[in-house]
C-alpha cells in the first residue's frame, strides 16, 4: 500500500469545512446568549449572525477586502442564519453540549485568526500588524456579541482561559512559517498551535497573570 500523505489542496479543503463549522459554532454561542437574554427570533438571529461574521468583517475592513467575503459568497451566511434559529429553536437542549460547542468555537477561532494574519500578510504587513489583524479576527465576533447586549467582552476578562492570546500565538505561527511552508501547511500549523492552546488551558495546565487588588473593604497600611 502507498504510504499516507496530506497534499496542500486536501489541506486546504479540509479547513474550509471547519471554517463554515466555526460560523455554525460562533452564530449558536450568539444565538444561545440571546436566547438568554430573552431576545426575540429576530433578535437571536441578528446576534448569532453578528458573532459569526464579525471578527471576518473587522479583517476585512483592515485589509481592504471589499465587499466583505461573506457578502460575496451568501454560503457564510445562510450557514450563520441556520445555526441561529438551531439555536433559538434548541436553546435549552443544545446547553446540554457545552464541550461540543465549545470544541467549534475553538475552532472557529483558529480558522477566523489564521485567516486574518494571512490577510494581514498579503498586504506585507510586519508581524505586530499580522498578529493584531489574525487576533481581532478570531475574537472581534465575541466582542461585538458582547457590547450588543451590554456585557463586558468576555475576551478581556477569561482569565482562566487562554483565547485572545491563543488567536494571536497562532497568527505569529502563520507570520513565521509562510516564507517557508506552502500556504495550505502553513494555515494547517496556526490552526493547530491556536487548538493545542485552547486544550492546555481548558485543563488549567496554562494561565494568563491577573493582578489581584486589595478588596474594597481592605484598609491600605
Amino acid at each position: 500500500m502507498p504510504p499516507f500523505s496530506l497534499d496542500a489542496a486536501s489541506v486546504q479543503d479540509s479547513l474550509k469545512v471547519l471554517n463554515f463549522l466555526g460560523i455554525f459554532a460562533f452564530s449558536l454561542s450568539g444565538a444561545l446568549l440571546a436566547v438568554r437574554r430573552r431576545l426575540d427570533l429576530f433578535g437571536v438571529v441578528v446576534l448569532g449572525c453578528v458573532t459569526a461574521v464579525g471578527g471576518g468583517s473587522i479583517r476585512d475592513a483592515l485589509t481592504g477586502t471589499v465587499p466583505p467575503i461573506y457578502l460575496r459568497d451568501e454560503t457564510y451566511l445562510w450557514v450563520a442564519i441556520i445555526a441561529a434559529l438551531v439555536g433559538f429553536a434548541f436553546g435549552t437542549r443544545l446547553e446540554r453540549f457545552e464541550r461540543t460547542l465549545s470544541l467549534f468555537d475553538t475552532l472557529g477561532l483558529a480558522l477566523f485568526a489564521v485567516s486574518g494574519a494571512l490577510g494581514g500578510l498579503a498586504l506585507n504587513f510586519g508581524p505586530l500588524g499580522v498578529i493584531f489583524v489574525g487576533t481581532l479576527s478570531g475574537v472581534g465576533g465575541g466582542i461585538l456579541r458582547d457590547v450588543l447586549v451590554g456585557a463586558v467582552p468576555e475576551v478581556l476578562y477569561r482569565n482562566n482561559e487562554v483565547y485572545a492570546t491563543a488567536a494571536a500565538a497562532g497568527a505569529l505561527v502563520v507570520y513565521l512559517l509562510h516564507p517557508h511552508l506552502p500556504s495550505g501547511w502553513v494555515q494547517l500549523a496556526g490552526v493547530s498551535v491556536v487548538v493545542l492552546l485552547r486544550w492546555l488551558s481548558k485543563r488549567g495546565k496554562l494561565r494568563i497573570p491577573v493582578r489581584r487588588l486589595r478588596d474594597e473593604g481592605e484598609e491600605s497600611r
